[in-house]
C-alpha cells in the first residue's frame, strides 16, 4: 500500500506539473479590430469568453479599433498578430507590397447598406437612382459608389453629398438616401425618426467584397502556419457559438470594451446578422465560417476593375490564401446549437 501510495502520489504530481506547464504555454497573440467592440465582433469576444481560444492553446488579446487605434498599421508593423481586415485593404496591400495576407472571411457578405425614405416605394437598388441626393462618406464614394454608378446605370455624381455620419440631413429630406452599415444606423434612425427607412444590402445586389477578414502577416503563415491555422479554428467555433448559443459573457465583454454599446443594439445586430445571413452563406454553410475562394475574390477584383475603383494587371492571389478555411471547423457546434 505504501508503494502504491508513493506511485499515486508521483502520477498526481506529473499530472498537476504537466497541467501547470499547460497553462503556461499558452501562445499569446494580439487580435485587432476595426472599430469600436460590437455584436459585429462577437465571435472573436465569445472564444475568449468561453475558453475556446484557450483550448486551441491560445492566450488572445483583443485590441479594440476606433478613431486612432490605426490597428492596421500595427499589423503591418508587427506589433498585433491578428487583424480584422477586409477585401479591398488586401488587394491594396498586394499594390503596396505590404506583406500581409487574408486566412479567413468570417462575413461571406458585407454589411454596407443604402436607406431610402419608406413612403417612396422603392422595391429594388435601382430605383435608388430616382433620389436627388445620396450621402455618402468619402470612403463609399470612392469603393461601392463607384461601382453602384458602373453596374446600375442611373447613379450619378450629381447625387453626392458628404455623409457626416449624422442622419439628420437624410431624416429630414424624404428626397435623399443615404449609406449605412446593416446592423447600426437602420435600428438609429428609427429610434431618432420614429419609422423604418427602407434598407437594401448592397450585397444582395451584385457588391460581392468578403468582410471582416482575419489578416496577418505572411511572415506568420510562413514561418508558424500552426499557430494561425488555431486562431482561425478557434475563432470558427466562437462564432458559431456566439450567432446561437449562449452569448452572456461575451456581450459583458463587449460593453466593458465599450460601455457606449447597449444590450439593444447587439441584440439588433445579432437579429441582422443571422436575418441576412452575413456570417453564414454560399460556401460558407456547407464549408463552415470563414471559407473563402479564388473565384469569389477574383470575380470582385473584375467588377472593381470595371468600376475604376482598382486597376488591372494586380496579382490577385497574394492577397488571400485558402490553406486555413473551408474544412467544415465547427459544423458540428453549428447542428448541436442551431440544427444546421
Amino acid at each position: 500500500m505504501q508503494l502504491f501510495g508513493r506511485v499515486l502520489g508521483l502520477a498526481l504530481g506529473l499530472m498537476a506539473g504537466l497541467a501547470a506547464t499547460s497553462a503556461f504555454a499558452l501562445d499569446k497573440v494580439t487580435f485587432g479590430t476595426n472599430w469600436l467592440a460590437q455584436a459585429e465582433h462577437g465571435g472573436y469576444y465569445q472564444a475568449v469568453a468561453d475558453g475556446t481560444y484557450a483550448k486551441f492553446g491560445l492566450e488572445v488579446t483583443i485590441a479594440m479599433g476606433g478613431p486612432q487605434a490605426a490597428n492596421r498599421a500595427r499589423l503591418v508593423a508587427g506589433q498585433i498578430d491578428f487583424y480584422m481586415g477586409g477585401t479591398l485593404d488586401a488587394f491594396d496591400a498586394v499594390k503596396e507590397g505590404v506583406p500581409t495576407v487574408n486566412v479567413a472571411a468570417i462575413f461571406q457578405k458585407d454589411p454596407q447598406v443604402l436607406l431610402a425614405h419608406p413612403e417612396r416605394g422603392f422595391e429594388k437598388l435601382e430605383d435608388m437612382a430616382k433620389v436627388k441626393t445620396l450621402f455618402l462618406a468619402g470612403e463609399g464614394y470612392d469603393s461601392f459608389f463607384r461601382w453602384l454608378k458602373s453596374a446600375y446605370p442611373g447613379f450619378t455624381d450629381e447625387q453626392y453629398k458628404p455623409y457626416t455620419f449624422n442622419p439628420g440631413p437624410f431624416i429630414a429630406d424624404p428626397n435623399s438616401a443615404q449609406q449605412g452599415y446593416l446592423t447600426s444606423e437602420p435600428l438609429d434612425i428609427e429610434k431618432q425618426a420614429g419609422w423604418k427607412p427602407k434598407v437594401f444590402l448592397l450585397a444582395d445586389y451584385g457588391y460581392t467584397p468578403y468582410s471582416t477578414t482575419i489578416a496577418v502577416q505572411q511572415s506568420l503563415v510562413d514561418k508558424n502556419p500552426d499557430l494561425v491555422q488555431r486562431f482561425v479554428d478557434a475563432t470558427i467555433i466562437g462564432w458559431y457559438n456566439y450567432l446561437y448559443g449562449d452569448n452572456a459573457a461575451a456581450n459583458a465583454l463587449i460593453r466593458r470594451d465599450n460601455p457606449e454599446m447597449t444590450d439593444e443594439q447587439i441584440a439588433y445586430g445579432i437579429a441582422q446578422l443571422k436575418a441576412n445571413h452575413i456570417v453564414i452563406a454560399g460556401e460558407a454553410e456547407a464549408q463552415g465560417i470563414g471559407c473563402m475562394t479564388a473565384a469569389r475574390y477574383q470575380g470582385f477584383y473584375d467588377k472593381m476593375v470595371k468600376a475604376g475603383v482598382l486597376e488591372a494587371g494586380l496579382d490577385v492571389g497574394k492577397a488571400f490564401t485558402t490553406q486555413f478555411v473551408c474544412k467544415g471547423v465547427g459544423l458540428d457546434v453549428y447542428k448541436k446549437l442551431a440544427g444546421g
